[in-house]
């Protein structure tokens, strides 16, 4: 008894150390911590802003105001009411704090804002850079934010207050690289056997002149393809102030800017291209110095900081862990199992990206426009243009280096050659654009910008040189763009509505490839290839919610044509058909149910078939649920028709595949456009006070009640 009596005696007394310890821990974690702000002075230096949220009969926010810095006061609370989670985590993102709030799993993250010097560079450039009417709106959006959080303190997580104006800029030169896929070099040094990853799922932007149009009308499609939710969801708004900041169009959470859409004179739609602007350069170390690499003939040390990353590891407790961050004449460097690589990337210590934004939401004509892309600030993205003077334009934008000729900058560079180390982007009449060309057309659809417009006024590759990198591809969009707009030389207000929703593969699509495999497969008498054989032979190609053949060609087509764009060997083709037929029967009892069985649409408590499919113009992207469901999660997101009549008269018109309460679940605008979205309609953009009359849900300050 008496041992059993001292063994409890002892495990409590090495408990209570353990609690003492982790006391102790949790004490000093937040002694470490800056202290909590005063919510009633982020209220107060609210108090300063004179902003007017109207919210129309679709929930849609206009922010009017004196001053930009009003509005963007305005609009920071007004996303803040629909989607403060979303606007938080973006901000935890950008700060390298994610793994306060996450844990382990936003540790990865945290660690590449270290890596990239995001921080570093917006400290040193903020102020230096950035002019004084941007840096007032930038901390007025931050101010918004506080506010809404200062009165909301239940949805803040601690530390994230107060959120200022340099965290806004930031958030543009943490994300902007990504759109060119600086992400995937990342993976893919990691991983280099999974291949090549996906890239973004698509895009769609046309610009039709006058000489093409039936009626005369300028018009410009603005369709990014983007997830349903997340930090890159769009979110709709319209913007004026009296300072003639007046836009409409999508916004990013954190964004105080309009991102695509149009203003009173111009628009412009963007999709994503695919530049090589990434160089990666395999280092030589000294093996008698890990902490050196060689140049020129010489060992040179490594900069060296530590990326101290405080982690939530459960309830009140957090572990910083410290991780080593090496930087070269290069760039960034990632160790690997399998060598030591630096990365150097078009737009590293750039900080001007919201000035170039903000910008171009203010240009009033096409000079302006071309100025603001002539600052260079943004490293890629297509621009699709249009203008109420009836100019169309395409710019495929870039940050292209200024590379050394002769050399394969497609492969992994030597390390050891600082000739190979580019100091300087090429100038902006470099860049491959388009204006007004006789074809009357632009567009693009992720795809080459060799093909944008009519083979008359078509960009020749010889005009550029290797060094730049400019991409060669096709997409399905790109190929229907051409059999649609490219083929009707006298487009109507409803043809350029009927293109923008076609549902069709082309002929010289991925999927096409693949149907055509699997009808030339011997069959050897298989009864379920030979019933998919006869299925897919009577498929038109198209993905109406009536098909009958839609589901399993996508079936079979996805993991091939994935595999295609992977650059990875593609499965059995045989052995896909299987696969595909068992899994349709699993669950829709037949092999070749209605693809609106399929392909749904889920928000809330709206369950609707979709048309549409992967890389369709009509894009839909789905993810597998247990039930054999899509359940469509990407692609065509907020749609925008733009039109200047022949008198530059404006009308717009949008559509968005939920509704502006982009989180609130409880709110009527959770999902009231959904059912408009799936019937391929749009609604009208009340773009300016006058237009708003008859249809205001709501008319409040931010901070009164409405």
């Amino acid at each position: 008894m008496g041992i059993i009596r001292r063994i409890v005696i002892g495990l409590g007394a090495v408990t209570g150390l353990i609690v003492l310890a982790l006391a102790g821990l949790i004490l000093a974690d937040r002694l470490a911590q800056p202290p909590a702000p005063d919510p009633r002075a982020l209220i107060a230096r609210g108090e300063a802003y004179h902003a007017r949220i109207v919210r129309d009969d679709f929930g849609v926010p206009h922010i009017f105001g004196p001053t930009d810095a009003d509005v963007a006061y305005g609009l920071a609370w007004a996303h803040a009411e629909d989607d403060f989670a979303t606007i938080q985590d973006v901000t935890l993102t950008t700060r390298g704090t994610l793994a306060t709030e996450q844990g382990p799993k936003g540790a990865v993250t945290d660690y590449i804002v270290r890596l990239l010097r995001v921080w570093p560079t917006v400290n040193a450039r903020y102020d230096r850079d950035l002019p004084a009417d941007l840096k007032r709106v930038l901390e007025a959006y931050a101010d918004g934010i506080n506010a809404w959080g200062a009165r909301h303190p239940d949805k803040v997580v601690p530390g994230l207050l107060p959120v200022s104006g340099r965290d806004i800029a930031a958030g543009f030169v943490f994300k902007t690289p990504f759109f060119y896929g600086l992400d995937n070099t990342l993976k893919t040094l990691n991983t280099p056997t999974h291949g090549k990853p996906m890239a973004p799922v698509g895009s769609n932007g046309v610009a039709v002149a006058a000489s093409r149009s039936s009626d005369g009308a300028t018009r410009l499609l603005v369709n990014s393809h983007q997830p349903y939710t997340g930090p890159v969801a769009w979110y709709e708004a319209v913007l004026q102030s009296g300072e003639g900041w007046h836009v409409a169009g999508g916004f990013f959470p954190g964004s105080p800017f309009m991102l695509h859409g149009h203003n009173e004179h111009l628009g412009w739609a963007n999709t994503v291209n695919d530049p090589d602007l990434t160089d990666v350069y395999r280092l030589t170390i000294n093996p008698a110095n890990a902490g050196q690499y060689r140049l020129d003939g010489q060992w040179r040390d490594f900069e060296k900081t530590d990326a101290a990353i405080r982690v939530k590891i459960w309830g009140p407790l957090f572990w910083t862990v410290h991780k080593a961050v090496l930087w070269s004449a290069h760039g960034p460097v990632m160790q690997t199992d399998h060598g030591v690589f630096a990365i150097r990337f078009a737009g590293m210590g750039e900080a001007r990206q919201a000035l170039q934004y903000y910008r171009l939401d203010k240009a009033r004509n096409l000079a302006e426009w071309r100025a603001a892309m002539a600052l260079q600030a943004l490293p890629s993205i297509n621009y699709i243009y249009a203008d109420e003077a009836g100019n169309i334009g395409y710019v495929y934008n870039g940050l292209f280096p200024d590379r050394k000729a002769g050399v394969d900058w497609k492969g992994v560079l030597p390390g050891d050659r600082s000739d190979l180390i580019w100091s300087r982007y090429l100038p902006f009449d470099r860049v491959p654009q388009i204006w007004n060309p006789k074809s009357g057309y632009v567009f693009n659809s992720n795809n080459t910008p060799f093909a944008a417009t009519g083979a008359e006024d078509a960009l020749k590759p010889a005009d550029f040189p290797a060094t730049m990198g400019i991409q060669t591809n096709m997409t399905n969009r790109a190929w229907r763009a051409q059999e649609t707009f490219g083929a009707d030389t006298k487009i109507s207000a409803e043809a350029f509505r009927r293109y923008k929703f076609d549902i069709a593969y082309s002929d010289r699509s991925d999927v096409a490839r693949v149907v055509d495999m699997v009808l030339a497969l011997d069959a050897g008498g298989d009864s379920d290839i030979l019933e998919a054989q006869a299925l897919l032979g009577r498929w038109d190609r198209r993905t109406n919610i009536g098909s009958r053949g839609a589901a399993l060609a996508l079936a079979v087509a996805t993991p091939i044509a994935t595999a295609w764009a992977q650059k990875r060997p593609a499965p059995d083709t045989r052995a896909t058909v299987k696969a595909a037929v068992a899994e349709l029967k699993a669950h829709f009892h037949r092999m070749d149910p209605l693809w609106g069985q399929v392909n749904r649409i889920i928000r809330g408590k709206v369950d609707l078939a979709i048309d549409g499919g992967p890389d369709t113009y009509r894009a839909v992207y789905g993810e597998a649920q247990k039930t054999g469901v899509l359940k469509a999660m990407a692609g065509d997101t907020f749609i925008m028709f733009v039109t200047w009549d022949r008198a530059g008269r404006l009308d717009s018109e949008s559509v968005h595949q939920f509704g502006s309460a982009t989180l609130d679940a409880t709110s009527r605008h959770y999902a009231d456009q959904t059912p408009l979205f799936a019937a391929m309609g749009t609604k009208p953009v009340r773009f300016t006070e006058a237009a708003l009359k008859g249809h205001v849900e709501a008319d409040y300050a931010p901070g009164q009640p409405h």
